[in-house]
């Protein structure tokens, strides 16, 4: 696992500017469904929450399952209100938790 790549729309949008997030996390997501080299299952790890805030409140919450793809990909909006810390986490089945950050600051 790396550190998750982070692209915002705007990092200096006017108050209620619609901004887009992408993000990019690279992870493998065993499905566990997937026989090794020697025949036995390859344990299921996938990424299963992925949270978004701003200053701590709630931005976005997504539960993925078995058949989202390694290296998932996530595309999201929210309407900026006020400035802060734009925080992104992404946590797998074995409790691994990835984070990446990147700073919202209100124009005008």
């Amino acid at each position: 696992m790396s550190k998750p790549r982070i692209w915002i729309s705007n990092a200096t949008p006017k108050a209620g500017e619609m901004v887009r997030v992408r993000a990019l996390v690279e992870h493998r997501m065993e499905s566990g469904l997937r026989l090794s080299k020697d025949g036995q299952v390859v344990p299921r790890n996938i990424i299963h929450e992925f949270k978004a805030t701003l200053n701590g409140e709630p931005l976005f919450n997504w539960f993925p399952e078995t058949a989202i793809s390694q290296n998932p990909y996530i595309e999201f909006t929210f309407v900026a209100r006020h400035s802060g810390a734009l925080e992104m986490s992404w946590t797998d089945d074995q409790g691994a938790v990835i984070t990446g950050q990147t700073a919202l600051s209100i124009s005008g």
